[in-house]
């Protein structure tokens, strides 16, 4: 299938996608989004893949956000039912998602890497939520998401102000896992991709959708009790990884996972 907003790469069982609108700093308009919820309703399905890494075309950007100019040019802004990107309203992904942040996150960029599973940065990188200097709130997910993540009051004073924050900063807050030089960005993505795939893939989709869903119970006694109901970790308890995994470890050798 051919993309035009975006460059798709299979490596193995990871998936790579590379926003490509360079020129605009990887901002996404309407066309862009579909395209992107595409490609992840694909990934979703595809059993053959079972990691995801998501970075920008170009040494400036991983996404400045909304593209502000297709909106002033007065074109209609839609999203797709996944949200911004196919990603910050795609509630039901199990599959792990890398965010290779290479250069700006603003906006609807920074909110597209909260969705994502794990945030990788170049040290050009930097943060921001910065709709309010433009009459805008970030209503992607990152009012949401962002509180969750680093705690509400260092949120709220990113929030309120709209301030960028470089990558070494967001290491510091929480939300970046790892800080590594712009050249080895995608080295570390994709060494960091590899080592979920040496491990069960339906144990890490239980595992992602037991937290995911534990972030919204009420009380820790309810996330525990419930987590046997999940769909995730039904389909563990009955896969073949479940036996592939004991009988790997009692005959001394490496699993193979087949991830059903």
């Amino acid at each position: 299938m051919t993309h035009e907003y975006a460059q798709v790469e299979r490596d193995g069982r990871t998936l790579i996608v590379t926003i490509n609108r360079p020129d605009r700093m990887n901002a996404l308009h309407p066309p862009a989004n579909a395209e992107l919820a595409q490609i992840f309703d694909d990934f979703a399905a595809d059993p053959e893949l079972w990691v995801a890494i998501l970075t920008g075309a170009g040494p400036r950007a991983f996404c400045a956000g909304n593209d502000l100019r297709w909106q002033a040019e007065g074109n209609a802004v839609t999203v797709p039912p996944t949200g911004f990107a196919g990603l910050t309203s795609r509630w039901d992904l199990d599959k792990p998602v890398i965010a290779a942040v290479n250069g700006v996150a603003m906006g609807g960029g920074f909110e597209i890497a909260l969705a994502c599973d794990i945030i990788l940065a170049a040290t050009t990188a930097t943060f921001a939520l910065p709709e309010p200097k433009v009459g805008l709130a970030a209503l992607a997910g990152g009012l949401h998401r962002l509180p969750r993540t680093i705690g509400v009051k260092r949120a709220m004073a990113m929030i309120l102000t709209g301030r960028s924050v470089p990558a070494s900063e967001g290491k510091d807050l929480g939300f970046v896992h790892e800080v590594v030089p712009a050249d080895d960005l995608m080295a570390a993505a994709k060494a960091l991709a590899a080592q979920i795939c040496e491990l069960s893939p339906m144990s890490i989709r239980a595992s992602k959708q037991v937290v995911s869903r534990s972030l919204d119970t009420a009380s820790l006694q309810a996330a525990y009790e419930g987590q046997m109901a999940h769909p995730a970790v039904s389909a563990l308890w009955k896969s073949d990884d479940l036996r592939e995994g004991p009988l790997a470890f009692a005959q001394k050798r490496k699993p193979v996972w087949k991830g059903r």
